[in-house]
């Protein structure tokens, strides 16, 4: 076992999750138009289940509107359908060309609740974070009763494994702390 080897997988697995909760962020309404709100979106395209950004051109005009511009017009029903079958809670406005998408601003109480769900979602982040944490310590303490480490080379591994955890649940504390931010701001 490699101490080096250890410590580079436990941050790319660690670097994976808070990528995963930076993505999912990027789909949470903040009342500025944002194309990943509807990217992923699921759209029932002849008979198959494709992503929105599969299926149509998604730019924001402005920062109060997302626009979709399918690259097959029979598209936009199906489009429509899926947009108001989403959670988003906002009414497509389709034109026969575009499907326009106005950002309407956020209630107070819904401003709340998104930030639960930021709150949330970086918990679980920080979780699968500790989660690494402990296999990486676990795998560690196996390589010392094998006679791959030393005492103290366990010591030092422990260490720093542990710093690398900090690091991390630090980064994920600020990137909630920005996202609260940005609900927050009217």
């Amino acid at each position: 076992m490699e101490l080096k080897n250890l410590l580079e997988g436990t941050e790319e697995a660690m670097m994976q999750a808070e990528e995963a909760m930076i993505r999912d962020f990027a789909g949470i309404r903040t009342g500025k138009a944002s194309p990943a709100l509807v990217e992923n979106i699921l759209v029932d395209y002849y008979g198959t289940q494709s992503r929105l950004r599969e299926v149509a051109g998604i730019t924001t005009p402005d920062p109060k509107t997302i626009m979709l511009q399918p690259w097959d017009k029979n598209a936009l029903g199906p489009i429509e359908k899926a947009i108001i079958a989403s959670a988003l809670g906002i009414s497509p406005v389709n034109d026969g060309r575009v499907i326009r998408l106005p950002i309407p601003e956020l209630s107070t109480e819904r401003r709340s609740q998104l930030s639960k769900q930021v709150k949330a979602r970086g918990e679980d982040a920080k979780v699968v974070v500790r989660n690494h944490r402990r296999d990486a310590n676990e795998l560690a303490k196996k390589g010392e009763k094998a006679g791959e480490l030393s005492e103290d080379e366990l010591k030092i591994l422990l260490d720093d494994v542990q710093k690398l955890t900090d690091n991390y649940i630090k980064s994920i504390d600020k990137h909630i702390e920005v996202k609260e931010k940005e609900l927050m701001s009217i």
